[in-house]
């Protein structure tokens, strides 16, 4: 019966990810694209990073694929993608990762710390007026397992959180949105605004213009904010710009695009109001995640069902 585990890793250094999945797992066969695949019938499980589109079909006992990134639209966008389970990595250390860098981006523009970094530079000694937490209105757009810790941080804090979702989810204490009928809603009370929404069809391009007009601007927070650590195709960057541009919006921290990496011609770069970091919100760290991959290999070996596996009508 094939049992081998293919590292398929594209666009990452993949020695990492094989030392630590051969060192945890000395016993099964751990096989590595491109150059040590061997027998494609040999291949039962694949853990991939942006594979090429139709590498996955060439596996005949292909069982079951676990993305090594919380996203999955890189597998989803395959039109080859075998119809086996594709599971999610969902990991305390990715979770965490990305809270981090939600609360971080919250902050800066909460405590107006770029401004005062502006301040710095021209040797500027200004107080400016300083609104509290619970004023101020943040809205998270997708309340996943990424979502739900970053509401749980923010509301920690004292802010002022909101959700917004495609399908209706509760959380105690939290005013909760979802669909289309209750996305102006969420909008019109939203000052800071955080997106980690997977991609999909439904929500490509999402982070426009129109949307942003839609925001809150005369808050506590003294305009509205984007942070986007969700997926590049969530935005359109010349709809960002003109927002910047226009004041629709005062600021944005932005980890993810719709090219990456981000062009060096892009206006994104040296705009005076926006804060970019190359994709590393939550990096995938080999470390904390082969462990999930090969607990969930021994687990469906032993019939017992996968975790986090992806809703293919759905798209995550």
């Amino acid at each position: 019966m094939p049992r081998a585990l293919l590292i398929a890793i594209n666009g990452w250094d993949a020695a990492p990810w094989v030392a630590k999945f051969r060192a945890r797992a000395p016993q099964r066969d751990i096989r590595v694209w491109p150059d040590e695949t061997g027998n494609p019938a040999d291949i039962a499980y694949v853990a991939a990073w942006k594979p090429p589109h139709g590498l996955l079909a060439d596996f005949p006992n292909l069982k079951a694929i676990f993305s090594l990134g919380a996203g999955v639209d890189h597998l989803t966008n395959d039109p080859g993608l075998p119809g086996v389970p594709v599971a999610r990595i969902v990991d305390p250390d990715l979770t965490k990762r990305m809270t981090e860098y939600v609360v971080l981006h919250t902050l800066m523009f909460h405590r107006r710390q770029r401004l005062y970094d502006r301040q710095q530079r021209e040797k500027i000694w200004f107080e400016h007026k300083q609104a509290a937490a619970k004023d101020v209105c943040v809205g998270v757009m997708g309340l996943g397992e990424l979502g739900m810790d970053a509401v749980a941080a923010l509301k920690h804090i004292g802010f002022d959180v909101a959700g917004w979702s495609r399908t209706a989810k509760e959380i105690p204490g939290v005013v909760t949105f979802h669909g289309r009928n209750g996305l102006d809603a969420f909008l019109a009370r939203t000052e800071i605004l955080v997106a980690l929404l997977p991609h999909t069809p439904a929500t490509e391009g999402i982070l426009n213009l129109d949307l942003f007009r839609k925001l809150r601007r005369d808050g506590a927070a003294g305009g509205a904010f984007l942070i986007n650590a969700g997926r590049g195709k969530l935005q359109a960057d010349a709809d960002i710009l003109s927002a910047l541009d226009q004041g629709v919006l005062a600021g944005a921290a932005l980890d993810v695009f719709p090219t990456e990496p981000l062009p060096p011609a892009s206006p994104l770069w040296a705009h005076p109001n926006v804060a970019i970091s190359p994709h590393n919100a939550a990096v995938s760290d080999p470390k904390a995640l082969v462990d999930n991959v090969l607990r969930q290999i021994e687990n469906f070996e032993a019939e017992k069902p996968l975790e986090n596996v992806i809703d293919r009508k759905a798209g995550y």
